[in-house]
């Protein structure tokens, strides 16, 4: 790799990480605020529930109301702080306070909150008609019996309204929180439809790579392996050398690539056996480069998945050292530092111009991407003296 070369810098770690952690850490705060309105919001509503039906016993109570009938009104109002958690049973405490007292307000509140959690439970329809009983019914009974047959029904009309109201709103409502609900189903239903569509895609379109794959790499590395078994048959002694090194690595191409259609048709990213740094040894040796590889403080038991990115690092830098940086010589050091694994690959300036070869450019940005995924970073760049320097770091809690 020259500086004519690719010349690319990329950095996992870099300021959009910065902005990655901000958006985070604004995510976490606007969370926080939630769940702190999740809590305070329905204490809110209970006590204003509560102070108003202290307001309506306050503004009706008559100056010589009896004194069992204030302290049942006062039952009932400060009955509602439960409502939430026992609805039908603050009904029940509210009834006394509205039949002998003022708590008619007090009674509604907790019928509606009873008709939101219950809909259409026989509880609800108690509930109602002990609340429609206690309007339609006069206290002291001396005084119910006194009524004329037009009072009786004018009463029960408003008991009617006064027991029918709260349940229509709580019935109200209950319906649209289920509706929510459903809508929240329908939605997480669709996205895992959606999901499984894209995954029968993917699978297809893999299978379809793992066909190709073996139809026709295969075929041709295969054929490239048998060419050079062929000509180490020669007389020359560089051409069964050349011969030969070309049929070490088709065949271990060949190897790698079946595993990889194995991977594409089983569909599991770490499917079948994955080079690691204990191979980098191998990797050096035959890659047709000058290298000095360095393993200094490389703990025992990296995870797989890193010890693959390390490998397949290395890997990429030296290929490009080959097709970039011919003739230059390269250092390869792999360090264990702060609970993670560095790889830097660095090479000198060229002694001779590259030969052009073909080269799609998705290999430091692979390399990236494998980063990113892992959690580590990669940056590449030119270095002082013409040469080309790749560096990644991989995160050891994988």
């Amino acid at each position: 790799m020259s500086t004519e070369g690719l010349s690319i810098g990329i950095s996992v770690g870099g300021p959009g990480a910065g902005a990655a952690d901000r958006a985070h850490g604004g995510t976490r705060s606007r969370r926080a605020a939630l769940a702190r309105r999740a809590v305070w919001l329905p204490l809110a509503i209970d006590a204003t529930a509560i102070l108003i039906a202290v307001l309506d016993v306050w503004l009706v109570i008559p100056e010589k109301a009896p004194p069992y009938s204030i302290y049942l009104s006062g039952l009932a109002c400060l009955a509602l702080a439960g409502r939430r958690w026992m609805p039908f049973g603050v009904v029940l405490l509210t009834v006394p306070g509205f039949l002998t007292g003022w708590s008619q307000l007090a009674a509604m509140i907790a019928l509606g909150m009873l008709a939101t959690r219950k809909q259409t439970h026989w509880q609800v329809w108690v509930g109602a008609a002990l609340v429609w009983m206690c309007r339609f019914v006069q206290w002291p009974p001396s005084d119910f019996a006194q009524l004329s047959w037009r009072e009786h029904v004018l009463d029960g009309i408003y008991g009617v309204l006064v027991a029918g109201m709260p349940i229509a709103i709580g019935l109200l409502i209950g319906a649209r929180a289920q509706l929510s609900q459903k809508l929240g189903e329908l939605a997480a239903s669709r996205d895992r439809e959606r999901k499984l569509t894209a995954d029968a895609v993917r699978a297809e379109e893999r299978a379809r790579l793992a066909r190709e794959m073996h139809d026709v790499v295969s075929h041709d590395i295969t054929l490239i392996a048998m060419q050079a078994g062929v000509l180490t048959a020669q007389d020359s002694p560089s051409a069964r050398q050349t011969a030969e090194v070309i049929r070490q690595l088709s065949t271990r191409t060949l190897e790698e690539l079946r595993s990889l259609v194995g991977v594409l048709r089983s569909g599991l990213e770490d499917d079948g056996p994955q080079p690691g740094i204990a191979e980098l040894g191998r990797l050096v040796h035959d890659s047709a480069v000058a290298v000095r590889l360095t393993m200094d403080e490389v703990p025992e038991d990296v995870p797989p998945k890193v010890s693959a990115a390390a490998y397949r690092t290395v890997q990429e830098a030296l290929t490009n050292v080959r097709k970039h940086a011919p003739g230059a010589t390269a250092t390869v050091l792999v360090r264990g530092e702060d609970g993670a694994l560095s790889v830097e690959v660095r090479n000198e300036r060229p002694c001779h111009e590259a030969t052009e070869l073909p080269s799609g450019g998705y290999g430091l940005t692979g390399l990236a991407e494998r980063a990113r995924l892992l959690g580590g970073s990669l940056e590449t760049c030119p270095t002082e003296d013409g040469g080309f320097r790749v560096r990644a770091r991989y995160p050891l809690g994988v």
